[in-house]
């Protein structure tokens, strides 16, 4: 199973422009968007815990 080739794409795009039309794509860009800044700050949040978490161990 592979990634899917130009005419998979454009089946998906037009699939997606059918259920949502024109006018809810960009609200639904905007929301993945968002989903994604708030993932990567939790993800470094983590890490920047972790990374002071192995600090603090390794002064002990």
């Amino acid at each position: 199973m592979g990634l899917p080739g130009g005419i998979e794409w454009i089946v998906i795009l037009f699939a997606v422009l059918l259920l949502f039309g024109g006018r809810k794509i960009p609200e639904l860009m905007r929301g993945l968007g968002k989903g994604i800044r708030e993932f990567n700050a939790a993800k470094s949040t983590i890490k920047e815990e972790l990374e002071s978490g192995i600090k603090e161990e390794e002064k002990k």
